[in-house]
């Protein structure tokens, strides 16, 4: 398992990071269900602007994962949302090391992040409804569906041809509560 350093994203670290999560979402995996079939990671891009945006906003940070010699290797954005509420979103791994555990080592802190910095009992993300490995991937890692959706922005996809019900499927966690005890 690799060590990593955690550090709180500033404005110089957000073109690292556009590379970072735009090969993560576009990278093809030979593992049927991980990634799409839509032609959505070929289609998706992400502007260097977007990425300040996160990393400005206040309740708000992106969370990287670097190695020993400071090589970017995952990162997870996070964003408070109330008192006892925040979000994870965008959860990207170095095309080059994913498979190896450090997307969990990236989910755990961000969840410790959350809960430590913000005092948070519960998380919430989303994930694409087609995505069903990653589903699984977020189920046991102690997240549970809510059984709501957040509808797909297709108007960044306009050029693909989309299944009608292809959408972003809710999850949230309560933190301090093992995996095993949620499920029941």
């Amino acid at each position: 398992m690799n060590e990593l350093n955690f550090r709180v994203a500033t404005e110089d670290d957000a073109a690292q990071l556009q590379q970072l999560v735009e090969s993560a979402f576009r990278t093809e995996d030979s593992r049927k269900g991980w990634t799409d079939d839509l032609g959505l990671s070929s289609a998706f891009r992400l502007d260097v602007q977007e990425v300040l945006a996160m990393v400005t906003k206040p309740d708000s940070v992106v969370l990287m994962a670097t190695n020993n010699e400071n090589t970017l290797l995952g990162s997870i954005g996070t964003s408070k949302r109330d008192a006892n509420y925040a979000r994870l979103f965008m959860l990207a791994v170095d095309t080059s090391k994913q498979r190896g555990g450090i997307g969990r080592q990236v989910l755990a802190y961000a969840e410790d992040y959350c809960q430590l910095t913000w005092g948070v009992t519960t998380l919430g993300l989303n994930t694409l409804s087609n995505r069903k490995q990653l589903i699984s991937w977020y189920s046991r890692h102690g997240y549970k569906m809510t059984g709501e959706t957040t509808p797909f922005p297709r108007e960044k996809f306009e050029s693909l041809l989309l299944p009608d019900d292809l959408c972003l499927v809710e999850f949230e966690k309560v933190l301090g509560i093992a995996p095993a005890e949620q499920a029941t």
